[in-house]
């Protein structure tokens, strides 16, 4: 049995609501044209309990559950015994409206063990269940769900919830950030407000043929997808992020005689391929496009570029972009930091190229006999973010960590074996670090890439990384394979939840506490935070570094400090494990951290520090 401390925001005196949490449908609203709103107030529990009526002690902010966002939350049940919450609002769809749609953020946590469904909450709308939930549904974090509820367009209903317990062990049903959408009629709905990141079940098979220098590379790639979103999904983006290094409309990326939906001109500067779908897709629904692709890389030792005889191809190959509550996320390129969000994939990657050409890449590679004179490379990858590869005459030595882990390190012309040899035992130890703080390295091998003309240090794809002779900074981009690859992130909108994470672990593998690194502190401007986006940085490029990385993972060592050793440890092992394959956000880490923190509240550290989100 969990005892529960809740702080009451405000108490509702009465409840309107019968022991089922139903309140009976009104009568319709007077008829009108359709004006696009969200009909439930305080849907976040952020303004006390009006104009919810609930059980006592079911709608405030404490100890023992977190919000999805701000402080407040709705926690019905959890005492472990046999019990019933409700919770309930009465709210009028306007007449006229011709969609409408309920959404709302549960986290079910729960003591019950097997597979019997004995806490149950009941989610309706007037008389009609919308849905039941029940301990078998617990999970680590929160989960958005959605309901379409149009058919109650023009009535005052009731919006309720019923948590059942029995009198064995608890479970908690948790609540926030509710909302109703209506739109429709002869006015546009407002957005989308569906959090759910779509598509989903990605899956990439690529078939490419370099020429002689590996600079040039033809094919064709497909891509398979679902709508994992409740909201119809009638058009996809593919992001080409490496016409960002040409001069658009010209570019080294090109993609042509699609199939599958109707393309648009390109836009965000020729990064964005806009395609419509021949047909809505609905939740759960599958779609596929297909595409000749051609890639040139232009001359220069970067992340897209060749140096001499070797060719780097990080963000050659297209991807989907996502839409998530904020819409398609179509943000600009950056090349101060990154600008990538993605979701985790199947990659099927087959390069056909010279065999003198070595083709270090994510993944699995596997060689075969091409054509005369010709290797067939086919690398496979599951659950990754993106796919990168190299090609050249690399110099190439392996090891495997103690861990297991299979190192494969490539040098370009000019980088002795011995700092090869340094950056084979630089890789292996810092993979296993890595993995024993955060969760074992998923995938069979990483590959480590050298040039020391990399004008930007290092460069973070799955199971592929570029970098200097540097053991700091190879430790650092290992480190990537976790924060940014495994949990992934907005790294255009949020790019300290990789960069700091990222910069911290590097600090912990080496041995180095941070002590004191916070009094080093020096904000240039009232705007200046760790939570800045990369439109921020790009205007205050020379901050950057200093405020994301340095100020980031500072911050970081101070929170391990007031929170201590054990705690931090537990903390961002269990967010990474919660996290896995999926997205991180800077909400979901504060709510994390103070449920870590236990009874330290952290509103001022978050503050402090210029944490936000």
């Amino acid at each position: 049995m969990r005892r529960r401390r809740l702080l009451p925001l405000v108490v509702a005196a009465a409840l309107a609501v019968g022991a089922a949490g139903t309140v009976a449908a009104g009568t319709p609203a007077a008829a009108a044209d359709c004006t696009p709103a969200q009909v439930i107030a305080n849907g976040g529990f952020e303004s006390g309990s009006s104009p919810w009526t609930a059980s006592s002690g079911v709608i405030g902010a404490g100890t023992g559950q977190s919000a999805h966002s701000g402080s407040g939350f709705a926690w019905l049940d959890g005492y472990g015994s046999s019990h019933t919450d409700t919770l309930a609002q009465t709210v009028t769809l306007p007449a006229g409206c011709t969609s409408a749609t309920l959404t709302f953020w549960l986290h079910v946590d729960t003591a019950e063990t097997g597979t019997t469904a004995y806490d149950k909450l009941t989610a309706k709308i007037g008389g009609s269940t919308l849905a039941t939930y029940s301990n078998l549904d617990a999970a680590s974090g929160y989960v958005q769900k959605s309901f379409d509820v149009s058919s109650f367009a023009g009535q005052t209903v009731a919006v309720s919830f019923s948590g059942v317990e029995d009198s064995g062990l608890q479970t908690s049903f948790v609540l926030d950030d509710l909302a109703l959408n209506v739109g429709g009629g002869s006015t546009p709905p407002p957005p989308p407000t569906d959090a759910t990141r779509t598509p989903g079940s990605l899956g990439y098979t690529v078939n490419l043929a370099s020429d002689a220098s590996g600079d040039n590379w033809t094919g064709h790639e497909n891509v398979t997808f679902a709508n994992a979103s409740a909201s119809p999904l009638t058009e996809v983006y593919l992001r080409l992020w490496d016409n960002a290094h040409g001069s658009c409309p010209t570019t080294p990326i090109t993609v042509t005689n699609l199939t599958g939906g109707v393309a648009a001109p390109l836009s965000v500067n020729c990064t964005a391929l806009k395609v419509t779908l021949p047909q809505p897709l609905n939740q759960g629904q599958s779609g596929a496009i297909g595409f000749d692709l051609g890639i040139s890389v232009p001359s220069g030792a970067d992340r897209f570029g060749h140096d001499g005889a070797f060719a780097f191809l990080g963000n050659a190959l297209p991807v989907l972009a996502i839409r998530d509550a904020a819409g398609w996320h179509l943000d600009p390129y950056t090349n101060n930091g990154e600008s990538f969000y993605s979701l985790a994939a199947d990659f099927d990657v087959t390069l056909d190229h010279p065999t003198n050409l070595l083709v270090p890449a994510t993944g699995t590679s596997v060689d075969t006999p091409g054509a005369a004179g010709r290797t067939v490379t086919r690398a496979t990858a599951s659950k990754v973010r993106d796919f990168a590869w190299a090609a050249g005459p690399f110099a190439e030595i392996s090891g495997t960590s103690p861990a297991g882990v299979k190192v494969n390190v490539y040098s370009v012309t000019g980088i002795s074996s011995a700092d090869a040899q340094s950056m084979l035992a630089t890789s292996k130890s810092a993979i296993d670090a890595h993995a024993q703080r955060f969760g074992a390295y998923p995938y069979t091998e990483v590959d480590a890439v050298l040039d020391n003309n990399f004008w930007f240090g290092g460069m973070e794809y799955p199971g592929f990384v570029l970098d200097l002779v540097s053991t700091t900074a190879l430790t650092h981009e290992l480190g990537h394979q976790w924060f940014y690859g495994i949990v992934g992130d907005d790294e255009y909108n949020g790019p300290w939840l990789d960069e700091a994470f990222t910069d911290y672990a590097t600090d912990l593998a080496l041995g180095q506490s941070g002590s004191g690194c916070w009094s080093s502190v020096s904000w240039a401007s009232a705007a200046e935070k760790i939570t800045d986006s990369m439109a921020y940085w790009d205007a205050h490029s020379s901050r950057y570094s200093t405020v994301v990385y340095g100020y980031g993972k500072c911050a970081l060592h101070d929170l391990q400090r007031l929170i201590g050793d054990t705690a931090m440890t537990k903390l961002l092992h269990d967010y990474a494990q919660s996290h896995w394959y999926g997205v991180s956000t800077t909400a979901e880490f504060k709510a994390a951290a103070q449920a870590a923190a236990g009874t330290v509240d952290l509103t001022s550290f978050w503050t402090q520090h210029r944490i936000e989100g």
